[in-house]
């Protein structure tokens, strides 16, 4: 068994994302472990935690799409955007389903959304969350996100629940609250669960007591998806022991093929994964970009 995987955890209610990589550390015994892609403490869902040399590969794991469930009051604004925040403002909800349902195509396609307060985002070194929890408030930048799908699966006044499918780096909390100024009686999130991202479901992600089980039975990492698994977008490159065996001591390599250019998954003869590789167009040669293991 191999202790370098992604685990597609079923994140609960309650403690943070930091808290859920600590907790993986002390089951597993493994120093070298992270998540790829923060979930807010009201957040449930799809938590990918990185062990081992997984880790090198959080950056192809958060680059995709995330899909998410999300439950919004309506007539409540808060501090924070959701429910653990401190009331700031209540009004009647007058608005009917048509009305959401036309609001809600304002936000579809690319939109520039600014971050909360209370976020991880950084102005100077300092976490905007920081600042907020001493009553500061800075002008923050718009960021381009894109929003592929956003349904309305749920009315039940003044709630609503809504289905979305969107890029990496927008903020759900942010869209609840825009959501609520444009339909004039403000909003907050109140719960959200990540149902995807990129590959990884829900319905295949193993809860923290399934987890903490298989580590008391030694058997956790059968639990791990392959540390490839998060580069699966890009295509296999396939070479004899001699190539393989190069590549992975730095050397760039003329031959095996190139298939569409940019980054291959590369395997050995035995085909077992061993690094990304980066195809050079103009010297026509495979350079190493990243190596997991030595041939």
């Amino acid at each position: 068994m191999t202790s370098d995987g992604i685990l597609n955890l079923d994140k609960p209610r309650g403690p943070t994302s930091h808290d859920m990589v600590a907790r993986v550390r002390r089951l597993t015994g493994v120093r070298r472990v992270g998540h790829a892609g923060t979930l807010d403490p009201l957040a449930t869902g799809v938590l990918l935690i990185c062990i081992g040399r997984a880790t090198r590969v959080s950056e192809y794991l958060m680059a995709g799409q995330k899909v998410y469930r999300a439950r919004a009051r309506l007539g409540v604004t808060t501090d924070t955007y959701d429910a653990e925040g401190q009331v700031v403002a209540e009004a009647a909800v007058e608005a009917s389903r048509a009305q959401v349902e036309a609001a809600l195509s304002q936000f579809r396609g690319r939109i520039a959304q600014l971050p909360p307060m209370y976020s991880a985002v950084k102005r100077k070194g300092t976490p905007l969350y920081r600042l907020a929890r001493q009553g500061i408030s800075v002008e923050r930048e718009p960021r381009q996100v894109e929003i592929f799908r956003l349904e309305l699966t749920e009315w039940a006044p003044p709630e609503c629940t809504l289905e979305m499918t969107c890029s990496r780096g927008t903020y759900v909390r942010s869209l609840a609250h825009d959501l609520g100024q444009t339909l004039g009686c403000g909003a907050h999130l109140t719960g959200l669960t990540r149902l995807a991202s990129g590959d990884f479901l829900l319905e295949e992600a193993v809860t923290l007591e399934e987890f903490a089980q298989a580590a008391a039975e030694h058997c956790w990492p059968d639990l791990l998806r392959p540390l490839d698994s998060a580069l699966a977008h890009f295509p296999a490159l396939h070479l004899d022991a001699d190539s393989v065996r190069r590549l992975c001591q730095g050397q760039a390599i003329a031959n095996g093929e190139r298939r569409g250019g940019g980054l291959s998954r590369v395997y050995g003869p035995d085909g077992i994964f061993l690094a990304l590789a980066a195809y050079d167009a103009e010297a026509k040669v495979w350079r190493p970009r990243k190596v997991f293991r030595q041939f």
